[in-house]
């Protein structure tokens, strides 16, 4: 397999969990009832917003084609919310939480599968805006103990 394939393939990983954050960011705005805990979840989709239109840009230069969907961390990411939804606003900041956690593994772990341009994509730009979203929950879920 070539690089450019390598990195297609692995970008289109980052794509689909990235999808994934923003349905689930999506639903979780809907249950939260204040300004103080909306306000800074639309801070983080607008952020995993921005990272697909950057990923799907990226992978079309490389002349690959764009994961339309989540895939199978969508659904997992919806019965968690769902989940989360039934117990409220903390649990569904501990969920949001949860998977800020799994994205920042997921750039950590697979960063690497990318080559030069790819791979200063992922560790200068990807890497970085998933790290103040994670902190951002971080925070976020120990103001509401």
């Amino acid at each position: 397999m070539s690089h450019a394939n390598t990195d297609v393939e692995t970008l289109n990983s980052f794509l689909r969990g990235e999808l994934s954050a923003v349905e689930t960011y999506r639903q979780a705005i809907g249950h939260v009832s204040t300004d103080r805990l909306r306000d800074p979840l639309q801070d983080c989709l607008r952020d995993h917003e921005q990272r697909v239109a950057a990923i799907r840009e990226r992978i079309t230069k490389l002349g690959g084609q764009p994961s339309e969907g989540s895939g199978v961390w969508g659904a997992f990411a919806k019965i968690v919310q769902a989940g989360a939804d039934v117990l409220g606003e903390q649990s569904a900041i501990q969920a949001l939480e949860q998977g800020e956690d799994h994205g920042l593994a997921d750039y950590q772990r697979d960063m690497d599968k990318t080559h030069g341009e790819a791979r200063r994509f992922v560790r200068m730009e990807l890497l970085p805006a998933q790290k103040r979203t994670h902190d951002r929950m971080s925070k976020l879920k120990k103001t509401l103990h």
